[in-house]
């Protein structure tokens, strides 16, 4: 029997704040995914560092170690936000879709990613309460979401060169109609639901509202005969 059993009657526990000297990387998304749920939770002021501390198992000490203070951790939050939306639409693989296809399947997965992590928009809304103040001071923000823009612009120039799509759309202009269609399914869902009622939460209904709104981005940019031919053919279906 080892000494430390004989001297406790239990065997020893490790201490899980030893774990930062073995793999920092996985401290620092450990404590970005709490701060993100009580942050979005609280609010940047009502969120408090020694409680994501205890829900992390770390000290407060550490997390200033790695974001050097609250606001720099809030940032860190933000810019982590962001990547994930982005990250996941570079997985979508859309160069390898024609047009249509890769502009429905990036709408679909925006609107699919807002409705299921809410989080997310509960950080962008707390951000712009903020008039943006926090991101004024990230130096890789507008890298993270360059290629937002970037990967419209392809599949639009895509379009118009096959004869789909109409000219004179901003592919800035575009992103910003699947961000507004996707971002208010979430964002104003409480406000909504009890003023309007909340038939449009079901899974049905969302499931119906996915369709819609990628309808609703097709009809925009597709040329007349072109959205008689495929959205036509697909409600008739």
């Amino acid at each position: 029997m080892k000494n430390s059993e004989v001297e406790t009657g239990s065997p020893v526990k490790a201490n899980p704040r030893q774990g930062w000297k073995q793999n920092p990387e996985s401290v620092k998304a450990d404590i970005l995914r709490v701060a993100t749920k009580e942050i979005s939770d609280y609010g940047l002021s009502g969120s408090r560092i020694n409680v994501i501390a205890a829900k992390c198992k770390t000290s407060k000490r550490m997390i200033y170690y790695y974001f050097g203070d609250k606001e720099g951790l809030y940032r860190a939050v933000l810019e982590a936000t962001y990547r994930s939306i982005r990250e996941g639409e570079k997985d979508l693989y859309l160069d390898h879709l024609p047009p249509i296809e890769a502009m429905e399947s990036l709408v679909e997965f925006t609107f699919r990613h807002h409705r299921r992590h809410p989080d997310f928009i509960r950080i962008i809304m707390i951000e712009n309460i903020h008039q943006g103040e926090y991101l004024k001071h990230s130096d890789t923000i507008k890298e993270v979401n360059a290629p937002a823009i970037n990967r419209v612009e392809v599949i639009y120039r895509r379009g118009l060169e096959a004869g789909y799509f109409r000219e004179g759309i901003s592919p800035l202009e575009l992103h910003w109609f699947i961000s507004a269609l996707s971002f208010f399914n979430v964002s104003n869902r409480a406000s909504f639901s009890l003023v309007f009622g909340d038939s449009l939460n079901s899974e049905e209904s969302q499931e119906l509202l996915t369709t819609h709104v990628k309808e609703m981005i097709l009809r925009f940019i597709l040329k007349p005969e072109h959205t008689c031919k495929y959205i036509g053919v697909r409600l008739t279906a």
